[in-house]
């Protein structure tokens, strides 16, 4: 499916399910027509709060052909549009959306290891890329790469933790800039760095492709950051602060894909 060919369209949803994924974070649950909410793994809708206003979101889940999307949303109580929106979702059980936008698409016609970062609510669009490859590619490397603030903040830990637990192709990095308040559950192509995200790719990116994927290919050798296709989703100043670390690193802004690219373009 390439986004290429899919028509942005305006539709209602229904609202199946609100809930909160930790204090700060809450999931929600779309169904709609089938054929309408139909989408290419990496893309957003746009959630309309007024005639003037429409607010982008991440789909946070792999198209399975049942209609239904999941998204996840972060409430900042000081701005008005994440409270408006809060609100709406606790009164309304249908919301206008169009969809599908946004061309950071995970590439199928790709064998490459993928290299994901994310951080906070970035997650969502990793969410679907990763269940996308597994579903589509399933042997596939994959390197999951998720910055917070604090360990509160890792809403899906379990989720992470139970893709590189189950498939021996997947490993996840959780990064935190302040401790972890207990320690992530065991496991072998699990691990945690302290610190900001670029930082520690910095440090830490080829120890962590190491040390979680070096058996997955079957020439037994460690994947090389520069053989991977890469996805970041984030704020622009962390996108960007990443692809400074991995461009020093020697690798090629050809193989990086990100929304943040068409959005908030670096002037040239």
């Amino acid at each position: 499916m390439s986004a290429r060919t899919l028509t942005c369209k305006t539709l209602t949803c229904v609202v199946t399910a609100v809930e909160d994924l930790n204090p700060d974070v809450f999931g929600v649950t779309l169904e709609g027509r089938v054929e309408a909410m139909q989408h290419a793994p990496g893309q957003y809708l746009e959630l309309k709060l007024d005639d003037n206003t429409w607010v982008p979101f991440s789909i946070a889940s792999f198209d399975r052909g049942d209609g239904i999307i999941e998204l996840h949303i972060q409430h900042w109580p000081e701005r008005e549009n994440s409270v408006r929106l809060r609100d709406l979702l606790q009164v309304a059980n249908q919301l206008t959306v169009r969809l599908p936008s946004g061309e950071c698409v995970l590439d199928t016609a790709s064998e490459r290891p993928l290299l994901l970062i994310a951080a906070g609510t970035g997650f969502a669009q990793m969410k679907a890329i990763v269940e996308a490859a597994l579903s589509k590619q399933p042997s596939r490397p994959i390197s999951l790469w998720w910055a917070n603030r604090e360990h509160r903040d890792l809403y899906a830990e379990d989720l992470a933790c139970e893709w590189a637990i189950q498939y021996p192709n997947v490993a996840f990095q959780a990064v935190t800039e302040f401790p972890l308040t207990e320690p992530l559950a065991a496991g072998e192509r699990i691990s945690h760095h302290q610190g900001r995200i670029d930082l520690v790719l910095e440090s830490d990116l080829e120890t962590g492709l190491e040390r979680g994927l070096e058996t997955v290919l079957e020439t037994g050798l460690a994947i090389s950051p520069s053989d991977c296709d890469i996805y970041l989703s984030g704020s622009p100043g962390m996108v960007y602060a990443c692809v400074d670390v991995l461009e020093r690193k020697g690798l090629s802004s050809k193989r990086m894909f990100s929304d943040v690219f068409a959005y908030a373009p670096r002037p040239h």
